[in-house]
């Protein structure tokens, strides 16, 4: 099958967005953007100064009042814009996600109809922001209200996986509700935003209402320190999420800080295989194993096993590996060496501590790709749950393959761990079914289910390590998040 073509070759040196400008950064240092793929250099990052973000943040508060007075309806509008433009640019941004990120093209089409789906909802605004009131709530003649109001500026520190979707589920939701942003998307991966910049500015946004800084952590640190910013958005690791909650917290910012995961698929004896098997493919092995609701460990429950992980042998070996800008591809490389030296450092040590691989993709080549950072499937038998596999984060497509004799013995696996992002059950039983979301205590819960994606009216959740703050992202969380309750109490004599 012949290769879809780049959006372009080479972007250039991308610029900031300050204050509806576009704008070359002063800094004099520069990264190279990495095609994962090929290998290629397709563009390069400068890494913003202190001082440019400062402009940036100014920009965006001298901007907040006049657009916070702008009418709920009117906001709403410009979403309904946005999204026009977006479905008409909808396979530049997918085929853009491919080049930098090494998705497939079908998850990259994917990720762009999610992002769109949240400046959908987001463009509810007018309905999600009211308020509440009460006659006579405090006495006869005194009336209370309860007034939902933003705050002003707000930022997102984004990640490499999910170029397109991740830093949807903050902005749209803030600047819809009467705020105004920054975003800070991630060196590896910052030209699709880049493109859906330029969309937000041909759709008519306002000057400082949305602002996009490039950089690194010069760039985080001015943003979580500076007191002008209300408030922080994260995703990332978790020591990383640990440090921006801790850092934003201590200089009076709200914050959401998704963290990492080590998420588990439990397949019961029950389970019907013919839909099982195919169903969970994409969760260990879509997006080469980088989403934070990936599937790491996998484990059958009592006299499943041995036909499940035949199925699951049978179906890992089809997986084909490229290029994601060939439609035939099922599997892209991860996103850097660094990356995929990390993935094989931890496959070795299964090996070291006992464990069997039966699937080795340390070695994988895709011919005409040999720059890339292909790490192929990889399946592991035999890991007990002291093994580092069972518990670290991996990202890449490995399969922790564990057995075990209960699901009571699966849920204590799974709630002992400091991660507590997704987990799933596969099962024909309404019994088990119900006892696994009622005990599990994960944040996202799948039922024969193993990518556990919330729509975007429904929070990204997340418990324990996954997760620092209250307020997640997406739907009513999100406008919870950018705004307050104000309350008045109104006498008239």
């Amino acid at each position: 099958m012949a290769l879809l073509t780049e959006v372009k070759k080479d972007w250039g040196t991308l610029k900031n967005y300050v204050n509806g400008e576009w704008i070359d950064s002063d800094s004099g240092k520069v990264i190279d953007i990495e095609n994962p793929s090929t290998g290629a250099t397709v563009g390069k990052v400068p890494m913003s100064t202190r001082e440019e973000t400062k402009a940036a943040i100014d920009a965006a508060h001298e901007a907040w009042w006049a657009w916070r007075e702008t009418p709920p309806i009117t906001r709403a509008r410009l979403m309904f814009k946005l999204k026009e433009l977006m479905e008409q640019h909808f396979e530049d941004v997918a085929r853009i996600m491919v080049q930098e990120q090494g998705k497939t093209i079908d998850e990259a089409r994917g990720e762009t109809r999610r992002t769109i789906e949240n400046v959908e909802v987001a463009a509810g605004v007018p309905s999600l922001m009211m308020g509440y009131n009460l006659e006579d709530g405090a006495a006869q003649g005194i009336d209370e209200d309860a007034v939902i109001s933003p705050l002003g500026v707000f930022a997102a520190i984004c990640p490499f996986n999910f170029p397109a979707m991740i830093p949807y589920w903050f902005w749209p939701y803030a600047v819809a509700s009467g705020n105004t942003y920054i975003l800070k998307p991630s060196s590896q991966v910052p030209i699709t935003q880049n493109y859906l910049t330029k969309l937000v500015e041909e759709a008519g946004f306002p000057p400082g209402v949305l602002n996009l800084v490039n950089g690194s952590h010069e760039v985080s640190d001015t943003l979580m320190e500076h007191p002008k910013v209300k408030g922080i958005s994260f995703v990332g690791s978790t020591p990383v999420a640990k440090y921006i909650y801790k850092h934003s917290a201590e200089n009076g910012k709200r914050v959401q800080a998704q963290g990492g995961a080590k998420n588990s698929l439990v397949v019961m004896p029950d389970a019907v295989l013919d839909r099982t098997v195919p169903n969970m493919l994409a969760s260990y092995y879509g997006c080469a194993g980088q989403r934070c609701l990936a599937g790491s460990n996998l484990i059958a429950v009592g006299d499943i096993a041995d036909p499940l992980l035949k199925r699951w042998m049978e179906a890992s070996k089809k997986m084909k590996m490229g290029y994601g800008m060939d439609e035939s591809v099922n599997m892209g490389p991860v996103i850097s060496a660094k990356a995929k030296k990390k993935v094989l450092e931890l496959i070795d040590s299964a090996e070291k501590e006992g464990a069997k691989i039966i699937l080795d993709g340390r070695n994988a080549k895709v011919p005409g790709y040999e720059n890339g950072h292909f790490v192929g499937p990889t399946v592991i038998d035999q890991v007990t749950p002291d093994m580092r596999v069972a518990k670290e984060e991996i990202f890449g497509p490995v399969v922790q393959y564990m057995r075990m004799n209960s699901m009571d013995e699966a849920l204590d696996f799974i709630d002992s761990s400091p991660f507590g992002n997704a987990a799933s059950i596969y099962t024909s039983s309404g019994k088990s079914a119900r006892e696994f979301r009622y005990r599990c205590q994960c944040g996202n819960i799948g039922i024969n289910v193993g990518i556990v994606a919330a729509m975007a009216y429904f929070p990204f959740a997340g418990y324990k390590d996954s997760f620092f703050g209250d307020l997640h992202g997406q739907g009513q969380d999100a406008i919870k998040f950018f705004t307050d309750r104000k309350v008045v109490i109104t006498r008239w004599f």
